[in-house]
This record gives C-alpha cells, structure tokens and sequence, in this order.
C-alpha cells in the first residue's frame, strides 16, 4: 500500500496500529514493511522516529544513506531487520516467507 511520500509516514503508521488493534496483535506482526526513500533529509528524523517507536522490517533505497558504517547498517539489521530495497518481486518474495 502507497501511502505517499515520507513525511506521510506517520499516516503510515497510523493504519499500521490501527490494523494491529483490529486483529490483536503487534505492528511488526502484521505482514507489512515501510519504505523509506532516501531523497532528502527529513528521511532521517522519518527513521528515528520509526526505530523510537519499534517498528522493524524498513525497507531502505534507491541507495542506503552515506551515513550507515558497516556497524551501524549491522547493528539496525540484526535489531530492526532494515534490508535495503531491490526489486518488488524480489522484496515481496521476502515478505511472504
């Protein structure tokens, strides 16, 4: 689902909790992940806010930020299961296993 660009992640976010209340369980237990397109800075206060708030499964791209060292890209992928994009086939094929 498209829900625009990344200053609408919080309405993202919304109808993730809203869905996770409708069938009583978690947000990161929902069969959903957010892309987070890297075009401009607010993208990253975009990030903190959805790590602050636990969401996981974030799909990173077209590029990862220039920021990410190894450790950190490490660090959010083992604790917050980031992957960075590749195609939608591909990435989809990830999601339902």
């Amino acid at each position: 689902m498209d829900m625009g660009q990344c200053n609408d992640a919080y309405s993202a976010i919304q109808v993730a909790v809203a869905l996770a209340e409708t069938f009583s369980c978690g947000v990161n237990d929902l069969p959903l992940s957010m892309v987070l397109s890297w075009y401009e800075q607010k993208a990253v206060c975009i990030l903190l806010t959805l790590l602050h708030l636990g969401i996981q499964n974030i799909r990173l791209g077209p590029t990862l930020p220039a920021f990410l060292s190894s450790n950190v890209l490490q660090y959010l992928v083992e604790h917050y299961h980031i992957a960075p994009i590749t195609t939608p086939k591909s990435d989809l094929e990830v999601m339902l296993k």
